[in-house]
């Protein structure tokens, strides 16, 4: 019993790290595992993907390391604004029509459901009832 517990606790100070550095809760998830299975085999692998998880989700949907990339992405697109008069803001919810949504490319691994737009020339994520869940700045 104390060994296991002791070789839990190993696996979460190992992956704690690496697992900080992932971004994102499906690359959180995988990166956490990854190093949590090299440092303390299965049981380190799935406390690894678990904390990595939870720190990629604290990144947001698309992750720290993402964002800029798909800040970039939507603006080389030229998606046309949405003039809106509330605040641009997480839980704000967007019409349903008068509001052009577009698909995320599988490349920024965004759970399917999520889609984008561009509102007050901001860039944001919103869920299938056009909640915004994630502001781009």
């Amino acid at each position: 019993m104390t060994f296991k517990t002791l070789l839990a606790a190993s696996a979460l100070a190992l992956s704690l790290p690496l697992a900080a550095q992932a971004q994102g809760t499906i690359p959180g998830a995988e990166r956490g595992a990854a190093a949590g299975a090299d440092a303390a085999g299965p049981i380190g692998g799935i406390v690894g993907g678990a904390i990595g998880a939870a720190t990629g989700t604290v990144g947001g949907i698309l992750g720290v390391d993402m964002a800029p990339r798909f800040r970039t992405y939507v603006r080389e697109r030229n998606v046309r604004s949405y003039d809106y008069d509330g605040r641009v803001v997480v839980g704000s919810t967007l019409p349903a029509s008068g509001v052009t949504y577009y698909d995320v490319p599988s490349e920024y691994r965004v759970q399917p459901g999520y889609r984008y737009t561009v509102v007050n020339d901001t860039p944001v994520l919103v869920d299938r009832g056009h909640r915004i869940v994630e502001v781009i700045n």
